[in-house]
C-alpha cells in the first residue's frame, strides 16, 4: 500500500495578486515495491544531439517544424497493475477508516 500527502500552493496573478489556491495530492514513490506495486519504470527522453539532427533535416527539406509540450501526459495512463492507497487524509470514511482505495489512473509521484 502506497501512502501519500497533500500540497498546497497559492497561484498569483501577473500584479502579483492572489488568484488562486491549489491542492494536490500526491503519493510517496518510494513506499511502492518492485514487483509488487509496479514491475518497472519508464520514462521517454530524447537526447539533445537527437533534437538537432532532427531540426537540421527540417531545415534542409523545408519542413515545418511545430512545439509540443506534453507535461503531464503520464496522468492520463490507465495504469496496468493494481495500487492500493491510504485514503486521503481529511477526507477518510469515518465508518470505514480501515479500507484502502484503488488507482485507476496514475497519479503524480508513482513510479
Amino acid at each position: 500500500m502506497v501512502t501519500g500527502k497533500w500540497i498546497f500552493r497559492y497561484k498569483f496573478l501577473a500584479d502579483g495578486s492572489l488568484d488562486r489556491y491549489t491542492a494536490r495530492w500526491v503519493l510517496h514513490g518510494f513506499t511502492q515495491r518492485l514487483g509488487v506495486d509496479y514491475d518497472e519504470t519508464f520514462s521517454p527522453v530524447v537526447k539533445s544531439a537527437t533534437v538537432r539532427i532532427v531540426l537540421s533535416l527540417a531545415l534542409s527539406q523545408n519542413w515545418p517544424v511545430h512545439r509540443l509540450d506534453v507535461k503531464n501526459a503520464f496522468l492520463h495512463g490507465t495504469l496496468s497493475e493494481i495500487v492500493y492507497y491510504s485514503q486521503p487524509s481529511s477526507f477518510v470514511d469515518s465508518t470505514h477508516p480501515d479500507f484502502v482505495c484503488r488507482l485507476n489512473k496514475s497519479l503524480y509521484g508513482l513510479k
